[in-house]
């Protein structure tokens, strides 16, 4: 194709029907054009060597079952003020992400990944959690634990404006960013694999949103957020930040 009329399709093509395009599956081929290009593999975990761990307590059971948390979950903007319990976040980080079963060098979790690949990393802005000091968390599933990154004084500000200045977000008492490692699926899939990271991010918001409903909290999946901007909160190369999830006691 003639570049200048590339350029006329590009300029006249919506933007997601492109990315629709690019990462179409074929027939042609081995895999197709969106398996070519392929990057090197990343490490399938974080590590942040010098943040201080916290142990997590074990999951605990919930009353509701699983069709009750369908009819009622909803997404919930008002928050009070009282803190989250340690537990509540621990049962959340697990629905998200956590490890439900130890199969060889896999470690399958709660929520779906092609390939059992696992490109989703949640982090956990605090502010009102009961037993940990406000800041900046990294989810550990391989063990369930959290890490702490560091404290930043202006952190909640900086989100705030980054969700552009959604109340919720300001208003609750921690923010779950699900963000992606894409390069994890990139790996083995090309370019399609960016199909299969967002839906990840899906899978994994729903499963948040579920045990929320569960245990009584709100919760919303934000997505209009300055990307940029969030990621400059992360400082962690490589990880494309998805959803803001924030979470709080529902205000009476």
């Amino acid at each position: 194709m003639p570049f200048v009329l590339l350029l006329l399709l590009v300029g006249t093509t919506p933007i997601g029907q492109i990315f629709y395009e690019k990462t179409k599956e074929s027939l042609e081929g081995p895999r197709g054009e969106a398996f070519k290009n392929r990057p090197e593999s990343p490490p399938p975990f974080l590590k942040f060597e010098k943040a201080e761990k916290i142990d997590l307590p074990d999951p605990f059971d919930v009353e509701m079952t699983l069709f009750e948390a369908l009819l009622e979950r909803r997404s919930r903007r008002s928050y009070s003020r009282d803190s989250l319990d340690l537990r509540e976040l621990s049962n959340l980080l697990f629905a998200g992400q956590g490890v439900t079963k130890r199969r060889k060098k896999f470690l399958l979790r709660a929520s779906p990944s092609a390939g059992a690949l696992y490109p989703i990393e949640l982090f956990i802005a605090v502010k009102r959690v009961r037993g940990l000091k406000p800041g900046l968390y990294h989810y550990s599933p391989s063990d369930h634990s959290i890490e702490y990154l560091r404290k930043d004084g202006k952190l909640w500000d900086r989100l705030y404006r980054a969700s552009l200045w959604q109340r919720w977000v300001y208003d609750a008492a921690a923010v779950i960013i699900v963000s992606a490692v894409v390069d994890r699926t990139r790996a083995k899939y090309g370019e399609r694999g960016w199909r299969y990271v967002l839906m990840e991010a899906g899978h994994t918001s729903q499963n948040l949103y579920l045990m929320a409903t569960a245990l009584g909290l709100g919760t919303v999946a934000v997505g209009a957020f300055a990307d940029d901007e969030v990621s400059e909160i992360l400082n962690v190369p490589g990880v494309y930040p998805l959803y803001l999830q924030p979470v709080g006691k529902l205000s009476r």
